[in-house]
């Protein structure tokens, strides 16, 4: 899997609105996935996956279904890795706080996962992909 980060620079209004409306989106999916984890009692990544697909198809919450479902699955991965990282520092007996997972107030980025990349010149047709 490749991570690509880009940024956006000197783009147009609607270019920033689309961008930050990802970002919320992504946000706000973060931040349910951590409340249904507190709320559930032995939930597990597959649970936080599968609440991803609802949130999509709910119609209290259409602007979910916007994002793309890849960027909503890595959402959903995020708040994963925080709970198994308090989890493990838990049975590690680590002194002083353990990372309780919380939530976010101000998200700056949205993910976007990616198998390949393909670079593409216009006159000569040639085209590279990188796995």
């Amino acid at each position: 899997m490749l991570v690509v980060e880009a940024k956006l620079k000197n783009g147009t209004p609607e270019q920033y609105h689309r961008l930050d409306e990802a970002i919320k989106t992504s946000q706000f999916v973060r931040n349910c996935c951590v409340r249904h984890w507190m709320d559930n009692k032995g939930t597990t990544r597959n649970d936080l996956q599968k609440l991803c697909s609802v949130l999509a198809n709910n119609k209290e919450t259409p602007w979910v279904n916007k994002l793309n479902s890849q960027a909503r699955q890595s959402a959903a991965d995020r708040p994963w890795q925080s709970i198994s990282r308090f989890y493990h520092n838990c049975r590690a007996n680590i002194s002083g706080k353990k990372g309780f997972p919380r939530f976010k107030k101000h998200s700056r980025s949205v993910e976007y996962k990616r198998e390949h990349l393909t670079f593409v010149t216009p006159k000569s047709g040639f085209y590279v992909k990188l796995f």
